[in-house]
């Protein structure tokens, strides 16, 4: 029985030392003039990421957020969107769509075509812009105004968005004004814009791709003429 006191009181003194040795870190990181080395925001360099650390303000939560969602709608948008529906081109259509930018978009299956091609280029959002400009500039209501104004914004001219098209200074300011009370006209001149710019730069290449030379090429073989 006197072994028992003797136990307890040498396991009592073993807890002690482990706790005074383990109380000295916590004690000198408190210390005045000395680095916290995790400090308060600790949690920034953590491996798990943690998004809702306190550290982190709501407002970068909340833009993070919505990039994620504009992103993954963008996804959606791009990898469900169809072409226009249109019969097969001619072989007189696809040579017409080598002797001016013009009756390429005049063409649906020359935009078809060309929106293809700038797919690759990682610039489709040039033609998306101009297809939504066409379709916005022959509404008539109001509230639809607003609304599709509102959706072409966010969707092409906000810096925000991953299908930004590429517009001056001057254009984007009066847009940016004009969106006070947007009238079906708002984006005729960034319309315009971008349409130079695929002329300019997008259909040289597309008339010297393999895309529109094999399309020629399939057609002219399948033509009775030949």
């Amino acid at each position: 029985m006197g072994s028992e006191p003797m136990e307890m009181r040498k396991r009592q003194m073993s807890v002690q030392q482990e706790s005074a040795a383990g109380g000295t870190a916590p004690a000198q990181q408190g210390q005045p003039g000395q680095a916290n080395p995790r400090g308060s925001n600790a949690c920034c360099f953590c491996w798990c990421c943690c998004c809702s650390c306190s550290c982190v303000s709501p407002t970068i939560r909340n833009e993070d957020r919505d990039d994620r969602k504009r992103k993954a709608s963008y996804d959606v948008k791009e990898g469900t969107a169809d072409c226009e529906d249109c019969p097969k081109p001619t072989l007189e259509e696809v040579r017409s769509w080598g002797q001016s930018f013009d009756k390429l978009m005049c063409c649906p299956a020359g935009r078809n075509s060309f929106r293809q091609f700038l797919r690759t280029e990682f610039s489709e959002e040039n033609m998306l812009f101009w297809l939504a400009c066409e379709e916005f500039s022959k509404e008539n209501n109001k509230s639809a105004i607003e609304e599709k104004a509102r959706v072409i914004y966010e969707d092409y001219i906000s810096i925000l968005s991953p299908k930004e098209v590429s517009l001056d200074s001057r254009v984007r300011e009066a847009i940016n004004r004009n969106m006070q009370e947007p009238t079906s006209h708002t984006f005729d001149d960034a319309q315009l814009q971008i349409y130079t710019l695929m002329q300019r730069d997008s259909y040289p290449r597309y008339m010297n791709s393999p895309a529109y030379k094999n399309l020629l090429n399939t057609l002219s073989e399948q033509s009775p003429e030949s």
